[in-house]
């Protein structure tokens, strides 16, 4: 076979794998779709193909210097993924489904193209699993302990400035009225987006790789406190002002307001582990 008839042959079988991929993954695209634009803490999924792309264009210098080096080991991931997709829509887990696509597609980069190509695409393949909302189950074990904590040195905080104010869980009570620390305050929603954002922010701003890791883990904290002094305000306003004072637009306005500056503080942060750790 002729170079040229391989290279044909190559196109054609990607053609056809583009196509079976986008037949089977159908529905599975729709749901997804349905999930990020109704689902407030993935909102930020719609940007994480875009990110992913410009990583690769980002890279592009380096990967025109990559051979072509096919490996057949790459069916391997391909088998792999068709599996996990088989096992998630025989249990109807959606995580499984949508994740699959993401082995798949590792896969394919490995028997087109080959493991140096992987490696030098692992960051933006990877980065794609930021759009998958997270299982239910999942996300419950990891709101709830947080909404405690939020509650719990919310209240703290308030007794120190002086707000009559009791904890019964994630419940907190007023003399006037009784607020709840929802899941949208316990800081994981914010966390969601501030840690794609992270991360990006982590791979453009970082050069070493521990400062990198520094700056993702930084976004931890940094929700959790946000989400905390939305708390305090709502509840400082809920004491003195009544419940409907802590509701409608302020509530909202703080949803932004605390996003706004988690970001702040963590474009803050990024130049500050700049200018100490050189």
């Amino acid at each position: 076979m002729s170079r040229s008839q391989a290279f044909k042959l190559e196109y054609a079988f990607t053609a056809v794998l583009i196509l079976g991929i986008c037949v089977i993954y159908a529905q599975i695209f729709q749901g997804l779709y349905f999930d990020l634009l109704n689902d407030d803490n993935y909102s930020h999924g719609f940007l994480v193909p875009l990110i992913s792309g410009y990583f690769i264009w980002q890279n592009k210098d380096e990967l025109e210097k990559l051979a072509f080096r096919p490996a057949n080991s790459g069916l391997g991931l391909i088998l792999f993924s068709l599996a996990v997709l088989i096992a998630g829509v025989a249990a109807q887990e959606y995580y499984s489904m949508r994740s699959s696509l993401v082995f798949l597609l590792a896969g394919i980069v490995v028997f087109l193209l080959g493991w140096q190509w992987l490696k030098a695409l692992a960051l933006p393949i990877g980065f794609l699993f930021f759009m998958i909302p997270l299982p239910y189950i999942v996300y419950d074990a990891i709101a709830f302990p947080l909404k405690l904590f939020v509650a719990k040195f919310s209240v703290i905080s308030l007794k120190l400035m002086g707000v009559v104010v009791l904890r019964e869980g994630n419940i907190i009570m007023f003399p006037q009225t009784v607020l709840e620390v929802a899941d949208a305050c316990s800081g994981l929603r914010s966390l969601m987006s501030l840690l794609a954002l992270g991360v990006a922010l982590a791979v453009f701003s970082q050069k070493k790789m521990s400062r990198r890791v520094l700056l993702v883990f930084l976004t931890v904290p940094i929700a959790v406190a946000t989400n905390m002094l939305r708390v305090i305000g709502t509840g400082f306003l809920a004491q003195y002002y009544g419940a409907a004072a802590a509701e409608g637009f302020f509530h909202e306005f703080a949803g932004m307001g605390v996003f706004v500056l988690a970001m702040v503080l963590l474009f803050a942060s990024s130049g500050v582990l700049r200018k100490v750790w050189p």
